[in-house]
């Protein structure tokens, strides 16, 4: 199949075509070579943790973009540790 689009389709247009008018002729055939080296790794998970923040942190946080907010938190606590992992090593 070498379909080609007058242009780029979005997500929600591609979901409702039917498979086999989707354009996949760029992805390669994953053959048993592929699978012979291939390795399974289970995904990484991070503990969940319950914390008690001020309202102002929440908002803060959240006033941007409220999508993802905890994952941001988490990059500051991230950056905090190994600011402070650095520093501690150097004394």
């Amino acid at each position: 199949m070498n379909k080609r689009y007058e242009e780029p389709m979005a997500l929600e247009q591609l979901a409702q075509l039917p498979d086999d008018q989707i354009d996949t002729s760029d992805i390669p055939e994953l053959d048993e070579a592929w699978f012979a080296q291939a390795k399974l790794t289970p995904p990484r998970t991070k503990p969940n943790v319950s914390l008690r923040v001020p309202p102002e942190v929440v908002e803060y946080f959240k006033a941007k973009n409220p999508k993802g907010y905890t994952a941001r938190m988490a990059a500051v606590l991230v950056a905090y540790v190994q600011a402070h992992r650095s520093t501690s090593a150097q004394e």
